[in-house]
């Protein structure tokens, strides 16, 4: 009753919806509102020791310059890239939709097969990025300007970069055949995942900390990726660095 209320009330901006100019907004409003709190942390924690404590590397300090630079680099990203790709993919493939929610058993499952199937993919995608110097010197190389991460530095990536983990992300769920709610809040889940791995904290309630046994990352293992370059590629799980023998640890 739930996803149904609240696939209804989502269906109630159709029109919206259905707009070339959706796509985008919804990815970048996403992407700022779940940035601002790891901004203010930013800016708060030269003054204060107790939010300090959680940052993992405790001498680094995010400056107005640093996040004017990253946040007017994704947004030129977002309008001269992926606009234009969400308009042909909206000319293409019209936008439909159906009037019944998915089961939530259904939704959970498609959720982290979608997750699973991403994250398998920017491994592959990250390491041969890494392991080829072209690759790494033509495209990757932008995104390891920053050694120590903050939020956002998440999208401080070039054009291609940005588009293919955008592909991989937006073809999933079709692959899967996921209902559009579960796409859109893969899309929601997939964006929060991204910028915790760089708010460049290690929170008492940050994702890694909520999965047992390790299976996790969070921002510590990607922070030692920006920081060490040479491990740690998979973006959220640990079992395709630990498999391939990449896995490092983060020293406190």
């Amino acid at each position: 009753m739930l996803l149904q209320s609240l696939w209804d009330f989502i269906l109630g901006y159709d029109v919206w919806l259905r707009s070339p100019f959706f796509p985008v907004l919804f990815s970048l409003s996403v992407y700022l509102t779940f940035c601002l709190p790891f901004m203010a942390m930013d800016l708060l924690t030269p003054k204060l020791s107790w939010i300090r404590r959680f940052k993992i590397q405790q001498k680094s300090h995010v400056t107005w310059t640093m996040m004017w630079s990253c946040l007017a680099h994704s947004l030129y990203i977002h309008v001269v890239y992926l606009f234009p790709v969400t308009v042909l993919h909206w000319y293409w493939r019209p936008t439909s939709f159906i009037a019944e929610a998915p089961g939530t058993l259904r939704l959970i499952w498609d959720i982290l097969a979608s997750l699973l199937l991403f994250d398998f993919q920017y491994f592959i995608w990250h390491l041969v990025h890494h392991k080829v110097p072209w690759l790494y010197r033509t495209f990757h190389k932008v995104h390891h300007k920053h050694t120590s991460t903050f939020a956002l530095t998440t999208e401080y990536s070039g054009a291609w970069e940005t588009l293919s983990l955008g592909f991989f992300a937006a073809i999933n769920p079709l692959l899967l055949g996921c209902h559009p709610l579960t796409e859109m809040l893969f899309f929601v889940l997939n964006i929060w995942l991204s910028v915790e791995d760089h708010c460049g904290y290690d929170l008492p309630w940050s994702t890694h900390r909520l999965v047992p046994f390790g299976l996790y990352g969070g921002a510590p293992h990607h922070d030692l990726h920006h920081l060490k370059f040479k491990s740690n590629y998979a973006p959220y799980f640990t079992h395709w660095d630990r498999i391939f023998g990449t896995l490092h640890e983060h020293s406190d």
